[in-house]
């Protein structure tokens, strides 16, 4: 029965090809990890474009603190998931955000969300209606301050679901459509 004997390898080639091996691996495992950074990016890593842009409150309770550190006195405390809030400024984990009365202060980054929010404005009641223009049926009527899922936004209407009352509400009765 015929041997198969293994060919052998000049004097530090074997070594040469074990090197460039290793080299290749690494470039691989490298390119790897970073496409699955970028495939699965947290929400704070998406809060990493620019600013200002809009966010929600994420959590039933969060606090805004006079600078960025836990160390900083807090300001105000929110208790009002879905609100939106603009972020003006980021500095590692925090964002300055401005809330729709104006007043501005930081939270950490992890108690947003990127979900887009509106909270309705202005006086008296502002009309739901069944499409987005003038005389379309009245669904609801809904107080300044109500919060909900802000859909899109044309000719003056937007999208708003408050609680699953949902359809169209003025453009300029809502806090939070268009460019922050």
């Amino acid at each position: 029965m015929p041997v198969k004997q293994a060919m052998a390898c000049p004097q530090g080639l074997e070594r040469e090809i074990l090197r460039a091996m290793h080299g290749c691996m690494v470039r691989f495992v490298s390119a790897l990890s970073f496409a699955l950074l970028l495939a699965l990016g947290s929400p704070a890593a998406a809060q990493d474009g620019e600013v200002p842009y809009w966010a929600s409150i994420r959590v039933t309770e969060v606090n805004m603190r006079v600078g960025p550190a836990e160390t900083y006195r807090i300001d105000w405390v929110y208790k009002r998931k879905g609100l939106p809030l603009k972020v003006v400024r980021r500095q590692e984990g925090w964002r300055l955000v401005e809330d729709p009365d104006g007043t501005k202060g930081w939270m950490l980054g992890r108690f947003l969300s990127l979900d887009r929010a509106a909270i309705v404005v202005g006086n008296g009641n502002a009309e739901i209606r069944a499409e987005g223009r003038e005389g379309a049926a009245l669904r609801w009527q809904v107080e300044p301050g109500v919060t909900g899922r802000l859909g899109d936004c044309a000719a003056g209407w937007c999208e708003f679901d408050a609680d699953g009352h949902k359809g169209f509400v003025r453009e300029d009765r809502l806090w939070g459509p268009g460019e922050p």
